[in-house]
C-alpha cells in the first residue's frame, strides 16, 4: 500500500499523468471545435465565396462579355465550386442554368422561404440576401444566394450543406483514431519524457537529503543540455561545497574549542594533584624541620655538636622537599604532555657506563657486584636527556634494593637487538624477591614504595618509575617489570638508528 502511494506521489508519475491529459485535453477540444466551429467557419467561408461570384458575375455583365464567353466563365464557375446557378432576365425569363432542375426548384424555394416563412436568413443586403434552407423533397439542406444584378437580372445560387457535415463526421472519426494512435504512441514518449524530466530532480533531493545528514559526498552530474536543472544542480553542488567547508571550519573550530577546554581541565586537575601530592608528602619533612628549628630556638641542646646535627638534619629535609617539588612539576609535564623532546642519535652502551660511573659511590656503600658491564656500541635514536632519567632511575633502584641471592647482591644490565623491530631492548637486572602480582601492578604508581623505612632511608620518596611510566608512554616505548630467576628485571624498548 505504502509502495502504491509513493508511486502515485512521485513527480515521475504526476509528469506522465499531467502530460497525457494535456494531450488528451487537446484532442476532445479538437473534436469539440470540429463538431461547434468547424461548421459556422466553413458556411462563413461559402457566403464569401457565394458573394464573390455575385461580384464576378455582375462584373461579367458591366464589361459586356460575349454571351458565349459568359456561359463559359459561369459554366466553370459552377463546376469548379459545385454550384447550381441561375439567371432571369427582367422578364423572369431563364437565360442561364447550370442544372435545369434548379429552374423548377427555385419557386418551390421562393414559395416557401416568402410564404411559409421556413429557412434562415444567414445575410441580407440591400442588392442580395443568403439563406439556409431545407428542402422538403430531397430533405437537404442548401444555402441559397438570391441577388439583383446591375442590370437588373436575377441571379440564384444554390449550394447543399451535406457535404460539409459529412466533412465534420469524417473530421470527428479521423480525429478519434489519431487520438488513440497518439495517447498510445504519446505515452511511450512521454514516459521517457517524464523520465528525462524527473531523475535528475530525484537525484537532486537524494543529494539535498544526504547533505541534511551532513554527508556531501555525491555530487550533481551536469549534462550537456545546460538548461534550468542543470542550472539547479549546479547551484546544489555550490553549495554542498560551502556547507562542506563551513561545517569542516566549525568541526575544526569545535575540536581547537574542545582541545583549549580539556587542556583547561587538565590543568585544573595538575594543580589539584599537584597540591594534594605535595601536601600529602611534605608533610613528615615539614614536621621534622618544625620540631628540630623549635629545639634550635629554645637550646634543647646547648653544645655545639647538637647544634649542627639539628641544622644538618633541618638542611636534608629541606633538600629532600626541594627535590620533591622539583620531581613532581617534572612528572605533571611529562604526564599533562608540556614535554617536547628532543630525539637525536646517540650510543646507548656510553651512556649506561656513565651513569655506571656516577653511581660508583652507592655501588661501593651497597656492596654491589656489577656484572658483565655493557661493550660495544649500540646506536639509538631518542631524546638522550629522558633517556637518560629512565636508566637513571632503573640503575640506581637496582643498586638500592639489590639483596644479598647465594652472599651476592647483583646487578647486570643487557642490551638485546630486536632487528625485526628496529628497536634494542635495555635490560636492568638485580637479585631480589620476587614481586607479587599487585606489586607489578602498582610499583609504577606514584608515592609507592615497597620498603616505607628503606626508601626514606635512601631519600626515595616513590615517584621514580612513575616518570619512567610516563616519560615511556609519551614517547610511545614499551617497559616494564618481570620476575626472573634470582631476581627482577626491569626493561624498556627505543628504536635503533638506521643510517
Amino acid at each position: 500500500m505504502k509502495s502504491k502511494t509513493v508511486f502515485f506521489k512521485s513527480i515521475r508519475t504526476k509528469l506522465f499523468i499531467s502530460l497525457c491529459l494535456i494531450v488528451i485535453a487537446i484532442i476532445v477540444s479538437l473534436i469539440l471545435l470540429n463538431n461547434f466551429v468547424l461548421r459556422q467557419f466553413y458556411e462563413y467561408n461559402k457566403q464569401k465565396q457565394l458573394e464573390n461570384v455575385y461580384y464576378t458575375i455582375n462584373n461579367y455583365y458591366n464589361t459586356n462579355l460575349k454571351k458565349e464567353s459568359l456561359v463559359e466563365e459561369i459554366d466553370k464557375i459552377a463546376i469548379k465550386n459545385n454550384f447550381d446557378i441561375l439567371i432571369k432576365d427582367n422578364q423572369n425569363i431563364s437565360i442561364y442554368s447550370s442544372n435545369k432542375d434548379f429552374y423548377s426548384s427555385i419557386n418551390d424555394m421562393l414559395i416557401a422561404f416568402v410564404i411559409e416563412g421556413k429557412g434562415e436568413i444567414l445575410k441580407n443586403e440591400e442588392n442580395y440576401k443568403i439563406t439556409k434552407f431545407k428542402d422538403r423533397k430531397t430533405n437537404i439542406t442548401y444555402i441559397v444566394f438570391w441577388g439583383i444584378l446591375d442590370n437588373d437580372y436575377g441571379l440564384y445560387i444554390k449550394m447543399p450543406v451535406t457535404s460539409i457535415e459529412e466533412s465534420v463526421k469524417i473530421s470527428n472519426e479521423f480525429l478519434s483514431i489519431i487520438a488513440i494512435f497518439v495517447i498510445l504512441i504519446g505515452g511511450i514518449v512521454l514516459s521517457f519524457v517524464s523520465k528525462r524530466f524527473s531523475t535528475p530532480i530525484v537525484e537532486l533531493n537524494q543529494i539535498a537529503k544526504k547533505m541534511s545528514n551532513l554527508d556531501f559526498s555525491q555530487k550533481y552530474t551536469i549534462s550537456k543540455a545546460n538548461d534550468e536543472i542543470d542550472m539547479l544542480g549546479n547551484s546544489i553542488n555550490t553549495l554542498s561545497n560551502k556547507l562542506e567547508g563551513t561545517i569542516n571550519q566549525l568541526k575544526n573550530t569545535n575540536t581547537e574549542l574542545e582541545k583549549d577546554i580539556e587542556e583547561k581541565s587538565k590543568i585544573d586537575e595538575m594543580r589539584k594533584s599537584f597540591i594534594s601530592d605535595v601536601s600529602h608528602e611534605l608533610k613528615t619533612p615539614i614536621a621534622l624541620i618544625q620540631g628540630y628549628s623549635e629545639g634550635l630556638i629554645e637550646n634543647v641542646n646547648t653544645d655545639e655538636e647538637s647544634r649542627k646535627f639539628y641544622a644538618e638534619v633541618i638542611l636534608d629535609e629541606a633538600t629532600k622537599m626541594d627535590k620533591l617539588v622539583k620531581q613532581l612539576l617534572e612528572l605533571m609535564k611529562l604526564e599533562y604532555g608540556k614535554i617536547t623532546y628532543n630525539n637525536k642519535e646517540f650510543n646507548i652502551v656510553e651512556l649506561e657506563n656513565e651513569i655506571l660511573r656516577k653511581s660508583q659511590v652507592m655501588i661501593e656503600k651497597e656492596n654491589v657486584i656489577i656484572k658483565d658491564t655493557p661493550k660495544g656500541e649500540i646506536n639509538v635514536i631518542a631524546d638522550d636527556f629522558y633517556i637518560e632519567q629512565v636508566l637513571t632511575n632503573f640503575i640506581t633502584n637496582a643498586i638500592k634494593y639489590a639483596i644479598p641471592i647465594n652472599g651476592e647482591k647483583t646487578v647486570k644490565i643487557e642490551n638485546k637487538i630486536l632487528k625485526e623491530q628496529n628497536k634494542v631492548r635495555i635490560k636492568i637486572f638485580n637479585s631480589y624477591n620476587q614481586f607479587t602480582e599487585d606489586e607489578i601492578r602498582r610499583i609504577w604508581n606514584r608515592f609507592y614504595k615497597l620498603d616505607e623505612s628503606r626508601n626514606r632511608e635512601n631519600g626515595g620518596n616513590g615517584i621514580g618509575l612513575s616518570i619512567v611510566k610516563a616519560i615511556m608512554n609519551n614517547l610511545g616505548c614499551t617497559y616494564g617489570v618481570k620476575n626472573v630467576a634470582g631476581g627482577v628485571e626491569f626493561y624498556f624498548e627505543i628504536p635503533l638508528f638506521i643510517a
